[in-house]
């Protein structure tokens, strides 16, 4: 089970819910004939123990992909809670300032080409699909009015 345990931390960035997660699974698809099923908290305390998972470390590290990505702090909470961080921790790294949110808006506007950055104005209803858009990729409904209705001039500069 150590093995396993090793295999995956030295192959993909993960945390110490993640990898109980692993390890829980791989328990029951074995087949553990006589022998008693390994204890994954030991295992998993351990690796955190000796620093080959640091739960903050990845945190960061994902927070602020997704926010390069133009992903807003209510997706980049939800991913952090999905890979098992603590709410205390995600809220000390992600960010509820209006600028950051503007920004990340901005990116991902950008990268889908909404908004100030498309080829024509959109017709409403292309309009309604790109605030659905923003919406499911964490922005406020505010942030992404303000991101879809800016004038190519004022983006230039960006």
């Amino acid at each position: 089970m150590r093995s396993l345990a090793m295999t995956y931390v030295a192959r993909y960035a993960t945390t110490q819910a993640k990898l109980r997660r692993y390890l829980d699974r791989k328990i029951a698809e074995g087949d553990w004939q006589g022998e008693t099923a390994p204890a994954p908290d030991q295992i998993v305390a351990r690796c955190a123990e000796l620093g080959f998972i640091d739960d903050r470390a990845y945190a960061e590290s994902k927070a602020g992909s997704l926010v390069r990505r133009g992903f807003g702090s209510r997706r980049v909470k939800q991913a952090l809670q999905a890979d098992g961080i603590d709410r205390e921790e995600i809220n000390s790294i992600v960010s509820n300032d209006l600028e950051a949110e503007l920004e990340a808006a901005l990116i991902f506007a950008k990268r889908r080409r909404f908004g100030p950055f498309s080829q024509s104005s959109p017709a409403p209803d292309i309009r309604r699909r790109q605030l659905a858009a923003m919406a499911r990729a964490g922005h406020g409904f505010a942030v992404a009015c303000k991101i879809l209705d800016l004038d190519v001039d004022s983006v230039q500069d960006r």
